[in-house]
């Protein structure tokens, strides 16, 4: 079995920087990330505060020459993952593992189109509530990475390297059966609590005690239910009561990532969420009007930043 022990990564957002802290906290030398001009400047000046605790990752420019790493975490936003594609070639060896913590159901086949899809695993993360300003990043639950290849029966090596190093990070994770059934559930409660709270500016609280805040949730989740059975995934009500219960184990202060990009003016994953069900809906003839609703008032608020600040 092969053993991790270089590491980069690209995207310091809150679910990358969540973590991130946990490798570097296990092997500070052994985790690089991947960032450069004036970006990586501003990293190198102030850091970051995970949880109260300064980290200063060390920082490598995509233009760099490196080992190749043997694994490489991506977890930027939609709209930065082809640059990320470029940035992170510099790190790509013959026996590099790829893993994207990435929203939604296409990055995989983005980076391994570029890379071969016998670099990738595919994963998700469920049930972390981590909230970022700034350089400082907060959150109550780690939750856990969901990862694998598309079915595991038995454990291929790259799973079985990837889950030594969560073991010994202390990262929570699970391996299931049929990964793309997961990575389908997560697509959905993305597509439901994420756009819902962004229009609704809603934090996980109101969903946990409103009626209706978790009404229009569902209706968006549930034209995802009906694509899934097209493509073979077939989600159905037994996966939207299993995402009810993930939901009251939640922090009910905290955030969704959508509502705090449209909090502090961020372009949002609404292309990724919303645009794909509404791209896959006119594929298979499946009415997506909720999404479609959605899609058209983030897109708004997306540009109108008066109303951002009201």
């Amino acid at each position: 079995m092969k053993n991790i022990k270089n590491i980069s990564v690209i995207g310091l957002g809150a679910i990358g920087c969540a973590y991130n802290s946990k490798l570097y906290d296990m092997n500070s030398e052994g985790i690089k990330v991947i960032a450069g001009g004036e970006r990586a400047d501003r990293y190198k000046k102030n850091g970051f505060v995970i949880n109260d605790k300064k980290y200063d990752f060390t920082y490598v420019s995509p233009q760099e020459k490196c080992e190749p790493a043997d694994l490489i975490i991506v977890s930027v936003k939609a709209n930065e993952l082809d640059q990320a594609i470029v940035d992170m070639k510099n790190h790509v060896g013959k026996d590099t593992i790829i893993i994207s913590l990435m929203n939604g159901i296409t990055s995989e086949e983005v980076i391994g189109k570029q890379y071969g899809m016998d670099k990738i695993l595919y994963a998700l993360c469920i049930a972390i509530d981590a909230n970022r300003k700034g350089n400082n990043i907060h959150f109550s639950s780690y939750g856990s990475i969901i990862f694998g290849e598309k079915t595991n029966v038995t454990y291929s090596e790259k799973v079985q390297a990837v889950e030594e190093l969560f073991r010994k990070a202390g990262i929570s994770y699970e391996i299931p059966c049929d990964m793309m059934h997961s990575l389908w559930w997560k697509f959905m409660i993305n597509v439901g609590i994420n756009q819902a709270s962004a229009v609704l500016k809603g934090n996980y609280g109101v969903f946990q005690r409103v009626k209706e805040a978790r009404d229009l949730m569902e209706s968006a989740m549930w034209e995802v239910v009906k694509l899934s059975k097209k493509v073979g995934v077939n989600l159905n009500k037994s996966d939207i009561d299993k995402w009810y219960k993930v939901l009251d184990t939640m922090n009910p202060d905290s955030k969704t990532s959508m509502f705090e990009d449209i909090t502090y003016g961020r372009k949002t994953e609404v292309d990724m969420f919303a645009g794909t069900v509404c791209k896959l809906g006119e594929k298979y003839g499946i009415d997506t009007p909720v999404n479609k609703t959605l899609l058209n008032i983030i897109k708004v608020v997306e540009n109108n930043k008066v109303y951002l600040n009201n």
